[in-house]
């Protein structure tokens, strides 16, 4: 007999694990063609959400130009339209990106399909980060930090423990987030230490289950 060296087993990349939450509802039932959970339909966590970065965009004395890195289902995305010169939404599945082309046409909307960790970033004055980098690795964030720096704003929603927590544990990218190990996302905490100049939290949110808090940053680079 032959004895066979078997293959590690590897992580799915994130396209792959992206592909099949949609794919297979995980996010949401299959009355849902595509669906990116409560947590962007609930008007307990999205309106306060939209009032906040609404304001924030219309501080401006005139529009600026916004790219959207994880658009997802585009139903709060869509709804910052009329505060942006131009607005830019990336997601990393092709048949989501498809569908928006299709669905959604303004005269300020571009959509991409990109790999934010892998690809270059959309040209524009502020980027947002709603609840993505939750379900990202570590390798994958520092990645996509790294490249922030190209922006003068930036708007990271995270889902965050109640209290003092240890943040960045590494996680597999996917349909989880780092909750479950007691952790969260912090950009400017190691490993990714994301310089910036300023750094004001517009809004913090308790989910209604009550688990941890969803939180919304501002930072300037």
């Amino acid at each position: 007999m032959t004895n066979k060296t078997k293959k590690p087993k590897t992580p799915w990349p994130t396209k792959d694990a992206m592909i099949q939450i949609y794919e297979n509802h995980l996010w949401g039932g299959p009355e849902h063609l595509f669906y990116s959970g409560d947590g962007s339909h609930e008007e307990h966590l999205v309106a306060p959400w939209l009032q906040v970065v609404q304001d924030c965009l219309s501080s401006f004395k005139s529009p600026i130009s916004v790219c959207d890195l994880g658009c997802g289902d585009f139903n709060v995305g869509k709804q910052l339209l009329p505060y942006c010169s131009s607005y830019t939404a990336v997601d990393i599945v092709p048949d989501l990106i498809a569908h928006h082309r299709e669905e959604n046409i303004a005269a300020n909307l571009i959509f991409q399909c990109l790999d934010i960790a892998k690809d270059a970033l959309p040209v524009a004055d502020c980027a947002i980060l709603r609840q993505v980098l939750q379900h990202l690795s570590n390798a994958e964030i520092l990645a996509i930090t790294q490249k922030l720096v190209q922006y003068k704003y930036v708007i990271i929603t995270e889902h965050l423990p109640e209290g003092e927590f240890e943040a960045n544990v590494d996680i597999i990218s996917g349909q989880g987030i780092r909750l479950k190990k007691g952790s969260g996302v912090d950009v400017l905490q190691p490993p990714f230490s994301l310089h910036v100049t300023s750094a004001k939290k517009l809004l913090e949110v308790i989910p209604r289950d009550g688990k941890g808090r969803i939180v919304t940053w501002l930072y300037e680079i």
